[in-house]
This record gives C-alpha cells, structure tokens and sequence, in this order.
C-alpha cells in the first residue's frame, strides 16, 4: 500500500469515527419533546424565584390593606392573612425555597455518590457494612427524620438542609454503587491500577466520569423530592419562620381563607406543582437518552 493510500485510508477512519461519536446526554434528550417542556417549565419557575424579589410592588412584609382582602384590592391578588399583598410575598417566596433545595440536592448526591463509588470499587466488608447501614435508614420514612431532629434541635435552616440532604444519601448510594459495579471490572480500570495510579484518582478520574448520567438523572430526581420536602416542612412550621417570605409558609398561613382569598394559597401550590412536573420531565427524558430508549426501534 502506498503513502498516499495509507494516508487516505487514516483520513477516511478519523472522518468515520468522528460522525459515529456519539452526541452527549443533554442533546440527546433534548430531542425529546418532553425534556423541552419540562426545561421550559423548569426555568419559568426559577427565574420566577431569583427575579422575582426584583419585581415586587411591594416589601414582602408590608402591611397595605385589611386582611384576606379580595383580587384588586391591595394588589392583584388581594392580601394575605395580616394584610400584605399576595402578588409580593409570592415573587419573593421562592428564591430561599429553591437555594435551600438546590444546596440539600447536592449535599445528598454528592455524599451519596462517594459512598455508592466507595462501596463498588473496595467491595468486601466495607461494602457490606455501608450497604447494611444504608438499610437500616431506608427502614424510616425521609420525613419522619426530619421531623424527629428539627422538633428536638428546633427550625434552623442548617439542620433542615442536612436531614433533606442525609435523606437522600442511602438512596443516591444504592443507585450509584449499582452503576459503579459495572465500570469497576472493565479493562481501563484494571488497566489503570497495574500502572499504580492510586485508588481515589480511579475512582475520582475514572469510574466517576462513567456513571456521569446515572448522578444527572439522580439529581434530577433528588431535587424533586427536596422540593417537597422543604415546602412541606416550611408548612409544618419546620422551615422558615414568619415573617420570612416562603411558598410553604404561604400555604400554611393561608389555609384558613382558601374560599375568601384563595390566590395566597393557588400561587405557591402552583409554582411547586409546574416546578416539580418540570424537573420529572426533564429527569425522565435524561434517563430515556441515558438508556436510549428514545430512539425508539431501528430498523
């Protein structure tokens, strides 16, 4: 075979390889209707929640008619239950939920996703012992914990973030160590660790990056749940204390006039609801593309 055939032969491989690479996760699912509707619902919402301390007409805490006032007086969706207009304390409800959400989120994926590798890739009795333990917390209900610690300790936002995040913890582990299972004996890892390249730099630099889609899809599905569970402890009287503006404290607070002045109660229930649909769209299309049962059968 002559250089110039050689040469043309490379060319042709490095071309067909590069158009059979496969596209990422994110654009994958973005195919799918569903994500884009889900993505599109799910931005609504948060920009709603970050924007909207910057478009109250007025301080969430102000007093500007009589209580449970009707749409159009006070604002436009009338007062709540001391007089302050629904419109602001909705717009300014939001950011702390979402932040408070997004941070138990993370803390639980993460510290879930370091167990769930750990586990994988020492296995034995230290796999056995995490495992074992992380059964023994999924015997209780999520929120049973929180309610246990936060009505000793009393409603600090701290304590609320960390039973939310260690809730999430065995579950993110036992998802995540079924993945890593599955990395841990392929070629590269083995191939990786004849070299001697220390373990926490195989697991951080290569069995991390291949279960990339498991923790998108995990955090997709936490976020959801830790939604929930923050709006439902604010309403418990939990979370965030009045005066303090908050979807879940909205709610609660309100309850008693659902007939009178129902928008102080419909707005936050239908943030949370458009918020959680959102995120199970999206969640839902990452794992069709993960698996790639969005394509469907080729024929």
């Amino acid at each position: 075979m002559s250089n110039g055939t050689a040469t043309e032969a490379i060319t042709k491989t490095g071309a067909a390889a590069k158009v059979q690479r496969k596209p990422g996760l994110l654009r994958r699912s973005l195919k799918s209707r569903r994500t884009v509707i889900g993505l599109a619902l799910t931005i609504l919402v948060l920009a709603l929640a970050f924007l909207g301390p910057y478009m109250a007409p007025h301080s969430p805490t102000e007093f500007v008619a009589a209580p449970f006032s009707p749409a159009g007086t006070g604002g436009p969706f009338g007062t709540d239950n001391l007089g302050r207009d629904v419109l602001s304390r909705f717009l300014a409800g939001g950011q702390t939920l979402m932040i408070l959400a997004v941070v138990a989120t993370a803390l639980g994926v993460g510290l879930g996703a370091l167990v769930g590798v750990l586990a994988a890739y020492r296995r034995g009795w230290l796999d056995e012992a995490l495992m074992r333990t992380g059964d023994v917390a999924l015997a209780f209900p999520q929120i049973v914990l929180a309610l246990l610690f936060l009505s000793i300790i009393g409603p600090q936002l701290w304590l609320l973030v960390l039973m939310v995040g260690l809730g999430h913890l065995p579950r993110v582990a036992r998802v995540v160590r079924g993945a890593a299972l599955s990395v841990v004996e392929r070629d590269f890892v083995k191939a990786a660790e004849s070299v001697g390249i220390p373990r926490w730099r195989i697991m951080v630099g290569e069995i991390v990056p291949n279960i990339s889609s498991t923790l998108a899809v995990e955090f997709g599905l936490r976020l959801t749940y830790s939604i929930g569970l923050v709006a439902g402890l604010s309403f418990l009287g939990l979370g965030l204390q009045p005066p303090t503006p908050d979807w879940g404290l909205m709610i609660n607070e309100n309850r008693i006039a659902l007939t009178i002045s129902p928008w102080s109660v419909a707005l936050p229930v239908i943030a949370i609801a458009l918020l959680t649909v959102g995120t199970n769209l999206v969640t839902d299309g990452l794992a069709k593309a993960a698996i790639g049962s969005d394509q469907g059968v080729k024929e």
